[in-house]
């Protein structure tokens, strides 16, 4: 008998071994119509894997994140399918899952257009519709290199010919199609209902600059219709938010090839800066921290000690000065390390705090550059505490609860936490990183949190939490951090003198709340579409006169409300009204006040919010609280 135990708790009892579509045809014939794949014991499989011991089994469908997964994954090689009926010359490469969807790359004599972009979706649709059974075959690995070879698919037998020798390989079939993958796959091509293709690109074999560029197709696909049009209308919110257009349209800053990856801030941008700088250092000096400075060039030397130049070298911008090589900092925990060593600290000054709008360096490849989100050049809100082990846990719980009441600040109520384990290439013994993933499992967990873990994610010289933001139209964003690291002060010498007169290496606690001042200014510019809320707005208030008659009162009101400390400009332009109105509404300011002669007279305005929301005629006094209540409040 075999034992099938399912996610209810029950049990079911079977003679002889069976498919994953078997068990869930006994249990209804609903949910056998709806299965798309299995999990057994926690791994994904075919609902056409045969269960042959007791196992633990989930049947999964289209409800479930994994059952999108699989969807995905098959109309990635239905593109395929579609691609090779239509184009028989081209030979197909890889096509993973990736976020929201999936791509394939192909090699073709020409490059794809726009118009075979909409005929291949077209002829996945019919081949969709035939529901052609997606069988897998488990063959050896030269038998499957024989196979590719003979049908012309080079780059799918070199792809092959990098799995060891005496493995085993797996091939999907549907209807003429075959391919190499591990699957799982959708039972039939039936399943696949809801998909589109999305644009193409180009892209290196295996990722090489050195080898021939392939041409990538991407598409999306979802379980339900609705799903899809909620991520499509999400791009096309995205494009009109894309805060590169943004910077240009409201003359924010720019970008321009002799400075790639590095922003021209013009005066409205920077005060926009200005505004996110002195609000998190007020953040610094509320809650315990020196504002330092560290140098820009550090010797490399240093580097070496720390770990960099063998494990982060290649994203460095090096230079030499009298035959000494130096590197422009991409982070500042050394330079923070070097204050500290700098005297001689006791437990008692632990935990000792330091803070920095650090501008760092990296060298990003030109083709991940992506406006202000991806930069070569960047400042963060960077801050370590240097303290004891036992005092990571009261450390994190307190970073916990602030990071979030700034994020709230900002109008981001949504925060996912996630928690980066130990990467590959790493510095430091097994038992420290040990140490540091349960030290921040352990503070998460008493900070009431939820988090979601990324094994292979962490920092080389340490783990991570990760804070994740979601804006105004469903995307993450991933802002804050804290990491311990139990490394680098050691490497570097740091130390501070115990209760019983020794010596002892500090924990060092990396943490930041909006990483990236650049990039989390772009995310604001997109998650407010540039409609920036008063407190940050670049111009908060533009005053407009309807004749000349009215110019001296202009001028005198915008200067009652700049000795108020708000941003204002004037328009006294002999243009009608209404297209000083319209004009600046594009400008998207939060208020515009018109003037004529009765305002004038009575010493009041007429205020428009933004949107053109009339809210009629007001004292100047009471138009200087309603926006002094705003900015406080930051509503």
């Amino acid at each position: 008998m075999i034992a099938v135990k399912l996610p209810d708790g029950s049990q079911r009892q079977f003679e002889a071994p069976l498919t994953v579509a078997q068990v869930a045809a006994s249990i209804g014939a609903g949910l056998a119509k709806a299965a798309l794949a299995g999990k057994v014991d926690g791994k994904l499989v075919d609902t056409s894997f045969l269960i042959e011991r007791d196992v633990e089994l989930a049947i999964v469908t289209d409800k479930d994140a994994d059952g999108l997964e699989v969807i995905r994954h098959s109309t990635a090689h239905l593109l395929a399918y579609a691609v090779k009926e239509l184009f028989p010359d081209a030979q197909v490469t890889i096509g993973p899952v990736i976020e929201n969807g999936f791509y394939y790359d192909f090699a073709y004599k020409r490059p794809f257009t726009p118009e075979d972009l909409l005929e291949i979706e077209k002829k996945m649709a019919e081949l969709a519709k035939k529901d052609e059974p997606v069988t897998r075959k488990v063959v050896a690995r030269d038998e499957a290199i024989a196979y590719f070879e003979s049908i012309g698919e080079a780059y799918k037998a070199e792809l092959i010919g990098s799995i060891p020798q005496d493995q085993e390989v797996s091939l999907y079939t549907e209807g003429k199609f075959t391919d190499l993958c591990r699957g799982p796959h959708v039972p039939s091509t039936g399943k696949l209902k809801v998909f589109k293709l999305m644009k193409l690109a180009g892209a290196y074999w295996r990722g090489d600059a050195k080898n021939e560029m392939l041409q990538r197709v991407y598409g999306t696909a979802w379980a339900k219709k609705d799903e899809q049009e909620a991520y499509l209308h999400m791009l096309e919110e995205a494009e009109k938010r894309d805060h590169r257009k943004l910077g240009r349209a409201l003359d924010l800053f720019h970008f321009q090839d002799e400075a790639p990856g590095l922003i021209f801030w013009h005066a409205k941008g920077w005060t926009i800066w200005q505004q996110v700088e002195q609000f998190m250092r007020r953040v610094y000096n509320d809650n315990g921290y020196q504002e330092v400075k560290a140098p820009q060039i550090l010797d490399r030397s240093l580097w070496e000690r720390t770990g960099h130049w063998e494990n982060y070298r290649e994203s460095m911008f090096t230079t030499e000065s009298e035959n000494r090589s130096y590197a422009l900092k991409p982070m500042n925990c050394p330079g923070h390390i070097q204050i500290f060593n700098s005297s001689l600290h006791s437990y008692r000054d632990l935990p000792l705090r330091f803070g920095e709008f650090g501008q760092c360096h990296r060298n990003e490849p030109s083709g991940a550059l992506h406006g202000m989100m991806r930069v070569r050049g960047f400042t963060q809100d960077d801050g370590h505490i240097f303290c004891t082990e036992e005092q990571i846990q009261e450390e994190v719980a307190v970073f916990d609860k602030l990071v979030r009441k700034v994020y709230l600040d900002f109008g981001f109520s949504e925060v996912a936490v996630k928690l980066a384990l130990r990467p590959e290439k790493r510095v430091g013994e097994e038992e420290v990183w040990d140490k540091a993933e349960s030290a921040l499992r352990e503070a998460i967990r008493a900070s009431g949190a939820e988090w979601e873990e990324l094994p292979g994610e962490g920092a080389f010289y340490g783990p991570k939490i990760e804070y994740h933001l979601k804006d105004s139209i469903g995307r993450s964003w991933q802002c804050g951090t804290m990491q311990v690291d139990f490394s680098m002060p050691g490497r570097l010498g740091s130390e501070y003198v115990t209760e019983d007169n020794g010596r002892k290496v500090p924990v060092m606690l990396h943490r930041a709340i909006v990483g990236s001042l650049e990039r989390f200014i772009g995310m604001l510019i997109e998650n407010h579409a540039g409609a920036m809320p008063l407190w940050l707005a670049p111009v908060q208030v533009v005053v407009l006169n309807i004749s000349d008659a009215q110019s001296e009162y202009v001028q005198n009101v915008a200067q009652t409300l700049k000795k108020q400390g708000f941003r204002v400009e004037t328009d006294l332009r002999n243009e009608k009204i209404t297209y000083k109105i319209r004009q600046h509404s594009l400008q998207k300011p939060p208020y515009i006040l018109v003037v004529g002669d009765k305002e004038r007279d009575a010493n009041t305005v007429a205020v428009r919010a933004r949107g053109n929301v009339d809210l009629g005629v007001m004292p100047i006094d009471v138009l200087v609280e309603r926006l002094r209540n705003e900015v406080e409040t930051k509503a």
